[in-house]
């Protein structure tokens, strides 16, 4: 994008707004991966990369009492360690496939300034470094191959700052590695919002970094993570200018979270959050498979289970979002045996019961049951408290059970969830009861279910009997016309 072309832009944000494709809202599920130098330690997280340079937080410690003083061993000496022997763009499609997921791409770019794809305009990537092959490119076509939509996601906004340190000593601050960390910078500019806001040249790069990606991989999909606020509004507009008008992505969608973006133009997304109530837009939760306080591979992982992951799935799709789940890769690319089994009864999950899933939409009401979900998320507060403890703050979250129901609709059926197999050996639901949102009622059958079910519809409730053996694990899912 020529310097010329940048100045002619005005950011009239009315140019730029998106209706979200169908494929998106049909979608409901996609997947992402951390994968980057910060996988080497697989210490604590993926802020690795700031943390390190704190003095005093626990991975600085850490740092300094395995790999030495911050003056000799740098985040910039993990790049080489990160060989990427075990990446299989294939096998990661696999996995996508697998899982359920119907649109996934690795993260781009982290904080850290490591670029995961062939670029020119960052030096420090993938292809030059560590394990010097083109790895967004090469999932793009593995995952394009097996008829997955491919998903950008960008990070490196959070790299104004990220590693200014406390440690004046630190290797970031020797002018000779600004190639990997960039110009020293005041260090309050390693806050959420921070005083000096990004300059011309910073935000140039940023938007260039995005660009380039589009030009070179035309992504369904592209996320941005929260703090794009800092980013000056012409950047952000010429960025949704180049998506959406002038290299006609006129089938995909940007994602964001916050206020980064004016409403109307992407999909907004809420990091690790529910809304209690069905929204008339199309919104979208990325969360994360793992269970430690992290979105990268640690030294002792730990994952949700797919019983977890499958009822926070039912509840967002009720409530017209998608789930955009993360996983991290292994050191060396490949995935930890715990996470490939839970994604893989994810998707054994996904491949009976998806007509309740895939394609649907909200019933008028879209959860019945004694589980709470209130408006939550990870929110700009807990963002601020990260940054200044290192560690993640606490998100509340909500277990369902055999009482709780998500409703959707798909193809002039109903489908009701349970979160639960009732230990009387029927459902009660009182949502559907007669003088209900229900007319009349034709049948009701369990998808998986052979046997022909008995029911009852009364003034209190429909009130099903359940079959002799469950179909599957996890939830289950009733279809009625």
């Amino acid at each position: 994008m020529s310097e010329e072309a940048n100045q002619k832009i005005s950011p009239d944000w009315s140019s730029v707004k998106q209706e979200v494709p169908e494929w998106f809202r049909d979608a409901k599920f996609g997947m992402f991966f951390h994968w980057g130098p910060y996988s080497v330690p697989a210490c604590q997280n993926e802020w690795y990369s700031r943390n390190m340079y704190c003095r005093g937080l626990a991975q600085n410690k850490w740092h300094e009492e395995h790999y030495g003083k911050l003056h000799d061993f740098g985040y910039k000496d993990f790049i080489p360690m990160m060989k990427g022997e075990g990446f299989d763009p294939e096998e990661w499609a696999d996995l996508v496939v697998r899982s359920g997921a119907k649109y996934a791409g690795p993260v781009t770019e982290h904080s850290d300034n490591f670029s995961l794809w062939d670029s020119q305009v960052n030096p420090i990537n993938s292809v030059n470094c560590g394990p010097h092959r083109d790895v967004y490119g090469e999932c793009a076509k593995a995952f394009r191959d097996r008829g997955i939509k491919l998903l950008a996601t960008f990070h490196h906004q959070w790299l104004w700052g990220w590693f200014m340190s406390t440690d004046n000593e630190a290797d970031v601050y020797d002018p000779a590695n600004e190639i990997y960390y960039g110009p020293a910078l005041p260090l309050e500019t390693n806050r959420y919002i921070p005083y000096r806001y990004p300059d011309e040249k910073f935000n140039n790069t940023w938007r260039d970094k995005v660009t380039e990606v589009i030009d070179k991989y035309s992504p369904d999909a592209v996320y941005f993570d929260s703090r794009t606020c800092i980013i000056d509004e012409k950047h952000r507009f010429q960025v949704a200018d180049y998506y959406y008008n002038q290299t006609g992505h006129r089938d995909g969608i940007i994602t964001y979270k916050q206020e980064d973006f004016p409403e109307g133009i992407g999909v907004y997304d809420l990091e690790r959050g529910r809304f209690a109530a069905p929204k008339p837009f199309a919104w979208q939760c990325d969360d994360r498979l793992e269970d430690n306080i992290t979105w990268c591979i640690v030294q002792e992982p730990k994952y949700r289970s797919a019983t977890a992951i499958v009822h926070q799935l039912c509840d967002i799709v009720s409530k017209n979002g998608n789930l955009l789940l993360n996983v991290g890769p292994c050191t060396d690319g490949s995935f930890h045996p715990d996470a490939v089994k839970e994604l893989y009864r994810l998707g054994d999950w996904l491949k009976l019961n998806g007509e309740a899933i895939y394609g649907s939409r909200p019933f008028v009401i879209a959860a019945e049951g004694p589980a709470t979900v209130d408006n939550t998320g990870y929110d700009i507060e807990k963002l601020k408290e990260q940054l200044k403890k290192g560690d993640e703050a606490y998100v509340k979250t909500t277990d369902l059970g055999e009482h709780d129901f998500r409703f959707t609709t798909n193809n002039g059926a109903l489908y009701a969830i349970a979160m639960g197999w009732p230990q009387s050996g029927k459902m009660e639901i009182y949502t559907l009861k007669k003088g209900g949102p229900l007319k009349e009622i034709s049948s009701v059958s369990m998808i998986g279910c052979e046997d022909e079910l008995t029911w009852e519809w009364t003034d209190k409730a429909l009130i099903v009997n359940m079959p002799k053996e469950k179909p599957c694990e996890h939830a289950y899912v009733l279809k009625i016309r």
